[in-house]
């Protein structure tokens, strides 16, 4: 997500140490990165000339315009939105601190919906309870999984029951399902996802530092810099409480972890599965040059390796070249260098809902330093990228509702949007 640029004593920090932002969870810029928030119902139009892609689109990116309409506020330091699937048009938003809230009809209810600020550890600006998802058939059992890193700053994923409220989880429902190791306090990647397939897909970035410090993009034997696809479902094989799907792409082999779908990631910040195609975005954050958006088809057997630390994005990460071979590359990139650029990005959503006929299709992310919006979509053989806006605001995550609609959340300003593209 972002990078250690946000928090006012980590930039002091980072200045001492002549060292650049390395990227993760945001916190409060230190300098105005990003233009001052515009009003919440007043369109912002950029027009930026095409990146990628050729031919005739259906609509014209350059010819959209965006707004924000406000759902909620009053929070702190929001970390990522979502619905229950469970059709009570709730939303469920999470707070970095440790804490989830439920808005129901525009209005953030009175008690916290989960609070396990006790649990959590949050000193650094990347740590933090990160993000939750709640199992495909929560309205049957009322099961939810949250990922957050704990007082000695290692990744702890939970599973946690909803109580006889609604409203109400059970704290004393917790059951640890993973517990990994983090060596540094940035890198935590911390994103959850059911996909198509009923299991649950979990992010882990590199294990921190800068340029891969502790060798663990190109190892497949650590859990770091990976996505997991987990069975929560099942259980008991080798004492983990979790299955491992016999599809899984690395199960039999000694040198990897059987967890592992797919690895080469630094961190990645936000991935989503197109709900219309089951297709797999993946938005990772780079170095200090390039930031990706990778997408693995729905047909996929998984095992891609998207690179890092051998690429950055689409180059190489030494001056010296690399051996690409075997490698994934992003379906799209953005430089730092560049005026569409940013530091850190913040992946989102392939629009499926109904509201916002002229936004279907695409994919919609965004910077945390800039605010800048980006829409994605395939184009004939390759890829259409355009910067289509910019929010305004400081984009810790989007998050979808139980009808496809999107959200965005501002981690510094801590409010709810609804984003709208007309």
């Amino acid at each position: 997500m972002t990078r250690l640029l946000f928090l006012l004593a980590m930039a002091a920090l980072l200045a001492a140490c002549g060292a650049p932002p390395t990227g993760g969870v945001p916190s409060e810029p230190a300098t105005p990165a990003a233009p001052a928030p515009a009003a919440a119902d007043t369109p912002v139009v950029i027009d930026i000339p095409l990146v990628q892609g050729s031919g005739a689109p259906p609509v014209d990116l350059g010819e959209l315009s965006v707004r924000l309409e406000q759902v909620a506020g009053g929070f702190s330091k929001p970390t990522f939105i979502t619905g229950a699937g469970d059709g009570s048009g709730r939303l469920f938003v999470v707070e970095q601190l440790g804490r989830v809230w439920v808005v129901r009809d525009g209005a953030r209810l009175g008690q916290p919906f989960l609070d396990i600020s006790g649990l959590v550890g949050s000193s650094g600006s990347e740590q933090g309870l990160l993000s939750v998802a709640f199992h495909p058939r929560y309205a049957e059992n009322g099961l939810f999984f949250v990922d957050y890193t704990d007082r000695r700053g290692g990744t702890v994923l939970a599973r946690y029951r909803v109580s006889a409220d609604a409203d109400l989880a059970d704290p004393a429902s917790a059951e640890v399902l993973l517990q990994v190791d983090q060596p540094a306090a940035n890198h935590n990647g911390g994103q959850l996802a059911f996909g198509p397939d009923g299991y649950l897909y979990v992010g882990l970035g590199d294990g921190g530092g800068g340029g891969d410090t502790y060798g663990n993009g190109q190892n497949l034997g650590t859990l770091l810099g990976t996505i997991l696809r987990l069975d929560v479902d099942g259980g008991g094989d080798q004492g983990r409480p979790y299955g491992v799907p016999a599809d899984n792409p690395f199960v039999g082999r000694g040198d990897a972890r059987p967890e592992i779908w797919a690895w080469g990631l630094r961190n990645p910040w936000r991935f989503g599965f197109d709900r219309g195609t089951g297709d797999l975005y993946i938005a990772d954050v780079g170095q200090n040059a390039v930031e990706e958006v990778s997408v693995q088809p729905a047909g996929s057997a998984g095992g891609e390796n998207y690179g890092w630390n051998t690429m950055e994005g689409d180059t190489c990460y030494t001056a010296q070249g690399c051996d690409q071979a075997g490698l994934t590359l992003p379906a799209t990139t953005y430089l730092h260098s560049s005026a569409e650029g940013g530091c850190s990005i913040t992946g989102g959503y392939v629009y499926r809902g109904a509201a916002l006929p002229r936004a279907a299709g695409l994919y919609l992310y965004s910077d945390y330093c800039t605010g800048n919006l980006w829409a994605l979509r395939r184009q004939g053989a390759g890829w259409e990228n355009r910067l289509i806006g910019r929010l305004g605001v400081s984009p810790s995550s989007f998050g979808e509702d139980d009808a496809g609609e999107l959200y965005v959340a501002d981690h510094a300003g801590g409010v709810i949007y609804r984003l709208v593209v007309e």
